[in-house]
């Protein structure tokens, strides 16, 4: 079963569902005026997206990355409370420290078809233990996800299953949820898109973290190079990967310094510190 929390829920309440089930929606979480936000911001990249390749990226699917360059608002919903609250507790048993794994849009059109079924770590190929987590997924809901739309569907308490198991059509059900939701699920948790039966774009913002001393599966480095990563949030620029994993993981030499004795720093003591008012960014959006 899928439940459905409020918007007051708690980082415990999510915890909770997530060890149980594999996934729960979280109702109502952003507003209105959020949502337009992201979409002014957004909605010109998206709509210069060209369609998915193969039928697994969805050939009448558009997806869109680079929205921590591209999008104030999603730098902001990358840092919520809720949604990064939860990731940190839910890999902590795996890591010292979390970074950003994925940011996209997947516009879904109408007449596309339903996505093959795969967990989300099989970005990983078989490396990962089945012991390990590696990853914790939110889906914010950017229009209403309907059965008719193509809203997600996965098989709760399937992230706890034999690799080998396969599903049965009577375990699947759907994400179905509000503008302005959002659905959590973890990297085990068996789940595809859906078919879009619907006269409209069904339109989500999928938001990954991930285990800090994993490969991301966006390269933040080059969606979001430092010389835009300067600016932002330090908080930000740490999931971004700008940061040090472990103690001897991700380190930083300057490559064009010829003196031989400048200390090595880490990427984020490079980036320096956060703007104030009259140095933030706007020509990303």
């Amino acid at each position: 079963m899928l439940r459905t929390l409020g918007p007051d829920a708690a980082v415990s309440d999510v915890l909770a569902e997530l060890e149980l089930a594999g996934a729960v929606i979280v109702k109502d979480l952003i507003d209105e005026e959020t949502i337009k936000h992201f979409n002014r911001e957004v909605m010109p990249y998206v709509d210069r997206t060209p369609m998915g390749r193969d039928d697994f990226l969805g050939k009448g699917t558009k997806r869109t990355g680079a929205l921590a360059a591209r999008s104030q608002t999603c730098r902001e919903l990358i840092l919520n409370d809720l949604a990064l609250g939860t990731a940190e507790a839910f890999l902590k048993p795996f890591t010292k420290k979390i970074i950003l794994h994925l940011t996209q849009t997947i516009q879904i059109h109408p007449g596309s078809k339903a996505q093959a079924i795969h967990r989300d770590r099989y970005a990983w190929g078989a490396y990962l233990p089945q012991s390990i987590e590696p990853q914790l997924n939110t889906i914010w809901a950017m229009t209403d996800f309907t059965a008719e739309n193509g809203a997600t569907h996965c098989v709760p308490g399937s992230h706890r299953w034999p690799w080998e198991r396969q599903a049965t059509p009577d375990q699947f059900c759907q994400a179905e949820m509000s503008q302005g939701s959002v659905f959590f699920y973890t990297g085990s948790i068996l789940h595809h898109g859906g078919a879009n039966h619907s006269n409209a774009p069904r339109l989500g913002l999928n938001l990954t973290y991930c285990l800090g001393w994993l490969r991301q599966e966006e390269n933040q480095y080059l969606s979001c190079p430092p010389e835009l990563a300067k600016a932002f949030d330090p908080r930000l620029q740490e999931l971004l990967g700008y940061t040090q994993g472990e103690y001897a993981l991700g380190y930083y030499s300057e490559p064009l310094d010829e003196s031989g004795t400048k200390e090595v720093l880490a990427p984020e003591v490079r980036l320096g510190r956060t703007p104030n008012k009259s140095e933030e960014i706007t020509d990303l959006v």
